[in-house]
């Protein structure tokens, strides 16, 4: 008998972890997209629906909302009844709802579709890299989930040009066509995901041995090994208790969970509130498509170095470091006199915030077994959407006030999320998964 952990490592990574790659990497990009839609649509949506901007922003919180509840919803699915299932189900609602929106005749509709697009995308999220990682060897699996989570600057760029392409072309109506554009990924991602096979780690924990070995079988040829042949593999220990609040994985869970719900209060608080406001007091620039698009840019050399990171010094040094580079970040905003350094900051929160984000997702999986994984990943993706849906509203009074104190705030937001960090019980570096 063999185990998962000796065939993946036998397998390495190779065309079948690319093609894995691509798939989810494609409704990531497709997600990131619809996340920072929420923004570039706002103002002719409220042209059309003859509302104010405030107003029509409200589809974000619609749409935010929506992620709350399908991360905790399908994550716990994804646990029950499969990863594979579940990844079909919400990449379908995530495109056909993401379509659906671009069609709204009211407002009411549109907001209707928003939720129901943001359910989707909120379950696609923690089941992507809950599968992924069951996919990869323990020697090398931080640095591929940092790759993944890098298309989420792909979408980042891709909304934004497509954005600006549209603001130059005079386009009527560019929310309708800025909802198509991020709805098509996901709905080539519904063909292209029927293709994944389901988790053997998934199969094995509910007693599906046969299919778990021929789903392993399928990696080794895919990757130019020999598959298995007569042996099998062992199912491995499975813990004796698999809730997220059990003793043995409590400390961790609620750590963990802060740490998700300070950086999203943070990141979305820097970037719901710091472009607009400056806008309005005389750093214009800094709200441009073209800006955006550096903005996007300074993201894929933080994801490059997180990816680096959490192979050679480990999943917690990495986190902790990128989280207080962060805050430096924030710092340097905060004590910022001039345009140039006002710029600089944004680059660098946005360099350095983007590597917290690829080390966070890196690191949540492999703190859960099996059993348990895409739950934690849910319910860590549903704190990071109240971080979001927190951002705007309870902040709001602070930056009237003072923006410098909005964002020194977040310093220490990032700070606490760098201690939270620092107090988790275990590493996961090149560790095998339970």
């Amino acid at each position: 008998m063999t185990t998962v952990d000796a065939a993946f490592d036998k397998a390495g990574t190779g065309p079948f972890q690319y093609r894995l790659l691509g798939i989810f990497g494609l409704v990531w990009a497709a997600d990131a997209m619809q996340v920072l839609s929420v923004g570039f649509t706002a103002p002719t949506i409220a042209q059309e629906f003859g509302l104010t901007v405030p107003v029509a922003l409200q589809t974000g919180t619609a749409f935010f909302l929506g992620m709350m509840f399908g991360a905790a919803i399908f994550g716990r699915l994804a646990d029950r009844f499969g990863r594979r299932t579940i990844l079909l189900v919400t990449v379908a609602l995530d495109g056909v709802f993401g379509l659906l929106s671009a069609l709204a005749p009211d407002f009411w509709f549109l907001l209707a579709f928003r939720f129901l697009t943001g359910l989707a995308v909120g379950g696609t999220l923690p089941v992507d890299y809950a599968m992924m990682a069951e996919f990869l060897p323990a020697r090398n699996r931080g640095r591929w989930l940092v790759a993944l989570e890098g298309f989420w600057a792909v979408g980042t760029l891709a909304v934004a040009l497509a954005a600006w392409a549209l603001s130059l072309l005079g386009v009527a109506n560019a929310w309708r066509w800025i909802f198509v554009f991020t709805a098509l990924p996901a709905a080539i991602g519904i063909w292209l995901r029927l293709w994944l096979p389901e988790s053997p780690r998934y199969l094995l924990r509910v007693g599906r041995a046969k299919e778990a070995t021929a789903v392993v079988n399928q990696v080794l040829v895919a990757n130019g090994q020999a598959s298995l042949g007569a042996s099998r593999l062992a199912p491995g220990d499975q813990p004796k208790s698999e809730g997220l609040l059990s003793p043995g994985l409590r400390r961790r869970t609620l750590l963990i969970l802060a740490v998700w719900f300070l950086v999203s209060l943070s990141y979305y608080g820097v970037f719901v509130w710091i472009p607009a406001r400056l806008a309005s007091e005389g750093f214009g620039f800094v709200r441009g498509y073209g800006f955006l698009v550096l903005v996007a840019l300074a993201q894929i050399p933080g994801y490059a170095l997180a990816a680096y990171g959490v192979e050679q010094w480990g999943r917690k040094p990495t986190l902790f470091g990128f989280a207080l580079l962060s805050a430096a970040g924030c710092f340097l905003f905060v004590v910022a006199g001039t345009p140039v350094v006002v710029g600089a900051a944004i680059l660098l929160m946005s360099f350095a915030l983007l590597g917290t984000w690829g080390a966070l997702y890196a690191f949540t999986p492999e703190i859960y077994p099996t059993g348990a994984r895409a739950t934690g990943m849910g319910t860590a993706g549903a704190m990071a959407r109240v971080g979001g849906l927190l951002a705007p509203s309870v902040l709001a009074p602070v930056v009237a006030h003072s923006l410098a104190a909005a964002v020194a705030a977040f310093a220490v937001f990032l700070v606490g999320a760098a201690i939270a960090t620092w107090l988790i019980d275990v590493e996961t570096r090149q560790q095998v998964l339970a």
